[in-house]
């Protein structure tokens, strides 16, 4: 230990500062002590950067060992000592591989997860008609943070506020349209295959809008259920934000044009810091894939008036957002409280240290209904911002709402679910909690 620390302190005291990081203070360990180090054939390492002098190297290599994959553009190097064509399609080959298959033996590497897995797995009566359910709720997912690189400094004055959403591969174009309506930060979670991630990274970094921000946290959880993880997704977003307030929403909603200030100015003027409150932003739905959209409130009146708007979900499920009190919305200018109902489940702003979503509801159905019930258990306020609105864009139905609606069993299966999350939260928050139950 001390001597990689004197030589990294002399070092600096000429270099000043490392651009290569640690890789400096090997290789100035290695040059001072060459004793350390053990040097391999050019066959262990080959280097595909256009600046090697690769021809002094490996010009008569014919038994490769290891090829330097480390930068995405060396897929297009071209070098004439070796089969490039050959190694690119053995790389591409393997980065589409599904990682869980490789995963199995690794996982089990440790006897205690492995163990734990089990016995919940073994807690779980295979006789259930719910068995699938319940088993979604103890898989461990295989999870990769930050997959490209997060630069983000919260705003001094505490008011910072990020935007915290999951989705899928097919719902990445609304990533960056949410980026043209939302200039503050965003932690995303994405369930996506090894194979779409490659596809992933390569869709952000040749886009003009996505690869000049940095202030996006992108978290893979790699696909490996049959039920889309819907609530540990949106945990594994909100756990992963260094603003101190998050705005809970879907991918499928835009923005109004400057939701960020607008949030940021609400979450002062109602104290966050000290009262316990989840701001409502009212929320819309259009029918129109190409819609003009509404740059301020009197907009969003005169497309309500021309039903070119519509108060979400107003058409299958109005009491999910009945309780926002559309009506009050139109004329208001001020903050109004409201009081929380069954099945109510707006999109909200809150502090970081929101409880989290209930993992036990997986694919459609209650999984954010039972997050506002918790919220509500714990004493929050509900406040509708006068000036504030998002907009849902149409898209196809995802597979799980089909699954829901066509299948008798899966309906079943969300009551029951339904009914037990009630009775946790009565034995979690005692009397006050008995409301949940009528419903």
């Amino acid at each position: 230990m001390q001597m990689w620390r004197t030589v990294a302190e002399k070092e600096l005291v000429t270099m000043l500062a490392t651009s290569l990081a640690d890789q400096d203070i090997f290789n100035a360990v290695l040059k001072q002590h060459p004793y350390l180090l053990h040097e391999l054939p050019c066959a262990w390492n080959i280097q595909l950067s256009e600046n090697t002098r690769s021809q002094i190297c490996y010009g008569e290599v014919s038994d490769l060992k290891v090829i330097h994959w480390n930068a995405p553009q060396k897929l297009k190097v071209k070098n004439k000592h070796v089969d490039m064509e050959f190694f690119r399609n053995l790389f591409l080959t393997f980065i589409e591989y599904d990682g869980n298959l490789l995963r199995r033996e690794l996982f089990y590497c440790n006897n205690e997860k492995r163990e734990k897995y089990q016995s919940q797995l073994t807690a779980i009566d295979e006789e259930d008609p719910c068995y699938d359910f319940r088993r979604a709720r103890v898989v461990v997912h295989r999870t990769h943070l930050y997959y490209i690189d997060y630069e983000y400094e919260p705003t001094l004055d505490g008011t910072d506020v990020t935007l915290v959403a999951h989705l899928t591969m097919d719902r990445l174009q609304m990533v960056e349209a949410i980026c043209k309506h939302w200039e503050g930060p965003v932690s995303l979670a994405l369930y996506i295959s090894d194979a779409d991630a490659q596809q992933f990274h390569y869709y952000v970094l040749n886009s003009e809008t996505l690869s000049s921000r940095k202030n996006i946290g992108y978290h893979i959880v790699y696909k490996d259920e049959q039920f889309y993880p819907v609530n540990f997704l949106r945990n594994t977003a909100l756990r992963n934000v260094n603003t101190p307030y998050i705005f809970l929403v879907d991918i499928d909603f835009l923005p109004m044009y400057g939701l960020y200030e607008n949030l940021r100015k609400s979450i002062a003027l109602n104290d966050m810091d000290i009262h316990k409150r989840a701001l409502i932003v009212p929320a819309f739905e259009t029918q129109q894939y190409r819609l003009n959209f509404p740059k301020t409130k009197a907009d969003v009146l005169t497309m309500l008036d021309n039903g070119d708007l519509f108060t979400f979900r107003y058409h299958v499920w109005p009491k999910g957002h009945a309780p926002t009190d559309f009506a009050r919305w139109r004329s208001t200018t001020t903050f109004y409280g409201i009081s929380w109902e069954a099945d109510f489940e707006p999109y909200v702003v809150v502090r970081r240290d929101v409880p989290e979503y209930d993992t036990r509801f997986v694919g459609f159905g209650w999984n954010k209904v039972s997050h506002i019930v918790e919220l509500d258990a714990q004493g929050y306020e509900f406040v509708v911002l006068p000036n504030a609105f998002i907009v849902h864009m149409p898209h196809a139905p995802s597979f799980d709402i089909a699954r829901f609606r066509s299948s008798a069993q899966y309906r079943k299966c969300l009551t029951v679910l339904k009914r037990e999350f009630q009775k946790d939260m009565v034995k979690k928050y005692g009397n006050r909690a008995t409301k949940y139950l009528l419903d």
